[in-house]
């Protein structure tokens, strides 16, 4: 009898079913519908350059290559539009840049403030910055117009700048990406600095301030976007030509019945390149600001 059951347990069990097979079909379809949706986002992108490529009968085929190929459209993008566009590209340049400035040093001032200094009706004030966020521009064009209209800042001038970059100058987003990232910066830095005699001001910009940089990248990202493909509150205040950016400039090649297809994707493929360009240049530090923001609460 004990030989029996000596036989039965050395006898190999039934293989039960292994989770390996499963998790890697998971992973392939995962795979499969992210390479998906990334055609899906990049198609818009690759059919505006080949239509810049193309010429204007050509455009409006559904062709997907140029035929024949042709520089019309970035002919036209640099001779026709008024004011030129190396003009439009240093005015979307300088609000870009000093709107993407702003954001993150009152991004950080500001998230540094809500994350770790106790004042009365911080949460309140907090919750009120982030019920901004669904408050649309043309809600607030009114006020907003009559404000900047009171202190100068709409006139056929360089005060223009000044009044499209007091608009986007901070964002709710910008302090909140910030806020909750220095919560996941632990506390044992602060206390540290403030060992070594380093006042708030002090323990924000030489401790907490350099630790933050993959939200620092984020701010900067989002700002700079945000800021270069405006088109609202540029067409708002920017009265004189002179002073359009961008995208008040790419409306010039849309007719009442009819838009000139390849200098306007020219243009917007032009347009493109500086985005893309920082991104690709802050895009770990970008992921890591965005991972960090999104799951502390």
């Amino acid at each position: 009898m004990s030989a029996v059951f000596e036989r039965a347990a050395l006898r190999p069990a039934g293989r039960a079913t292994s989770p390996r097979p499963v998790a890697a079909a998971a992973r392939t379809a995962a795979y499969v519908l992210l390479a998906a949706y990334t055609l899906l986002v990049f198609a818009p992108f690759a059919w505006s350059v080949i239509t810049s490529f193309k010429t204007l009968p050509d455009s409006v085929t559904l062709g997907l290559l140029p035929h024949p190929a042709s520089t019309y459209g970035y002919q036209k993008a640099f001779t026709q539009l008024n004011p030129p566009l190396p003009v439009l590209l240093l005015n979307s340049t300088l609000i870009a840049t000093t709107v993407t400035v702003t954001n993150v040093l009152l991004g950080a001032l500001a998230g540094y403030a809500f994350a770790r200094l106790r004042f009365p009706g911080r949460e309140a004030i907090f919750l009120a910055v982030l019920g901004t966020l669904m408050i649309p521009d043309q809600l607030r064009l009114v006020p907003v117009y009559q404000i900047l209209a009171g202190a100068g800042l709409i006139t056929p001038g360089p005060a223009n700048y000044a009044g499209v970059v007091s608009i986007l100058a901070i964002r709710a987003l910008s302090i909140f990406i910030m806020r909750q990232y220095f919560l996941t910066v632990p506390y044992e830095l602060e206390e540290a600095a403030r060992l070594d005699g380093a006042g708030t001001f002090g323990t924000f910009w030489r401790i907490m301030l350099p630790a933050a940089r993959p939200a620092l990248a984020a701010v900067a990202i989002l700002s700079f976007q945000d800021a270069w493909n405006n088109f609202f509150w540029p067409l708002v205040i920017l009265q004189a030509p002179a002073h359009w950016t961008l995208p008040l400039g790419l409306a010039q090649f849309r007719f009442l019945y009819s838009t000139d297809w390849p200098p306007l994707m020219a243009v917007t493929v032009i347009a493109t390149v500086p985005v893309v360009a920082l991104y690709l240049f802050f895009q770990r530090h970008f992921v890591s600001g965005l991972v960090s923001a999104a799951v502390k609460g």
